[in-house]
Formats: structure tokens, sequence, C-alpha cells
């Protein structure tokens, strides 16, 4: 039940952005704010899980 309730957003999401990129691709004479924004804002997300990773906590010194 969980899985849907994660997955259905990013779909969605992820539909909205391919959206996004393909218009400023092949339409960029009539791509606006909202284009280029969206795509902007999903390629800053995808950086993120690099960036926020944990780091690997090292044993104790002998």
């Amino acid at each position: 039940m969980v899985r849907r309730w994660v997955l259905l957003p990013a779909l969605v999401l992820g539909g909205l952005w391919w959206w996004a990129v393909l218009r400023l691709a092949f339409v960029p004479e009539r791509s606006g704010l909202v284009e280029g924004a969206v795509a902007a804002g999903g390629w800053g997300l995808s950086l993120l899980p690099v960036h926020v990773a944990a780091a690997r906590r090292r044993g104790p010194q002998s």
C-alpha cells in the first residue's frame, strides 16, 4: 500500500519533468518559464541523493 503512494507521485513528477525537457528540446520558441523551472528543478533533485548520502562511519581505530 505504501509503495503505491510513493510510486504514483514519482511517475507523475517524472512524466512532468520529461514533458518539460522534451518541450525545451523540440519546441524552444514556444517553451517558457514553467518548462525551464521544471526541467532545472528536476535536474537539481537528481543531484540531491549524491550529496545527501550518509557518510560511512569508520570503526574504532586500533
